[in-house]
């Protein structure tokens, strides 16, 4: 094998080194800034260590109710994506027919649709219903705008359970529903975290949605609120803006720990169908 020349090497190094530093000084920002009484958009080490920005933000109307309901918002859509996922990814992978390309092809157009061309008319539709302004109503459409990428990462990790394990549950007298549920499931673990935390860190940061399809403030969440900070004028208050990201950055990464060992767990079950 040739050796890679030592320049190229640390061209490659360096550019590395970039990307790094493009993706670590946002980071960097809000954690200093979060406690920094004198926080502005440089990156800094503050001059002094406060709590007081925490302490600002940390009242019902400023935080504990919009990340109530964005936690019920984006986990009650969570967990109808993944539910509906399973159930339309399982006849997808384990029946043929003719129609399962022409679906799966008509559910990878869906995921290119951007979600500004077609909310105008599920807003004229939700208005209709009387769904406007309900946490069910945005839980639905949440819901429905992240199914058909669930249900390609769901086919695709199903496919990697051998189906003679189901047999054998058919054999023994099992249903299609208890071997999905019992047995097909537990053993794509990974599949279901990865579906899980996609599905959920891409509800929990999404902004239009929640904005245009709810109206009391009551009920609007973190994703929406954030943009109090930002006052008129240009007036931006940074140190409670960055603790209020790192508050509110906590519960996905919070998920991501829970499912770690999840994700890095494989399926492994080649040698469960052999002898």
């Amino acid at each position: 094998m040739a050796r890679v020349p030592t320049s190229r090497r640390l061209a490659a190094d360096a550019a590395l080194l970039l990307v790094a530093a493009a993706f670590a000084l946002p980071l960097a920002w809000v954690v200093l800034s979060s406690v920094d009484p004198h926080a502005d958009l440089r990156v800094r080490v503050p001059d002094g260590v406060t709590l007081g920005n925490f302490d600002a933000i940390l009242t019902p109307d400023v935080t504990y109710t919009p990340l109530l309901n964005s936690l019920v918002l984006c986990g009650g859509a969570t967990a109808l994506t993944v539910a509906c996922a399973a159930l339309a990814a399982y006849p997808l992978s384990r029946f043929r027919s003719r129609l399962n390309r022409p679906f799966l092809l008509t559910i990878l157009f869906a995921t290119s649709l951007p979600i500004t061309a077609i909310m105008v008319p599920v807003y004229a539709l939700f208005v209709r219903v009387d769904l406007i302004d309900t946490l069910q109503g945005t839980i639905l459409f949440f819901a429905a705008s992240q199914l058909p990428f669930a249900i390609w990462l769901m086919k695709n990790f199903m496919d990697g359970v051998p189906k003679e394990l189901e047999e054998a549950a058919w054999t023994d007298g099992a249903s299609s529903a208890q071997s999905l549920v019992r047995i097909v499931l537990p053993l794509m673990g990974p599949g279901l975290a990865v579906v899980t935390v996609f599905s959920f860190v891409m509800m929990w940061g999404n902004f239009f949605v929640p904005f245009m399809l709810l109206l009391t403030p009551d009920q609007m969440p973190a994703s929406v609120s954030i943009n109090d900070f930002f006052g008129n004028r240009g007036m931006v208050a940074y140190g409670q803006l960055a603790a209020f990201s790192v508050i509110y950055s906590t519960p996905v990464i919070l998920l991501y720990v829970l499912v770690a060992r999840r994700l890095g767990g494989g399926f492994a079950l080649g040698g469960a169908v052999k002898g």
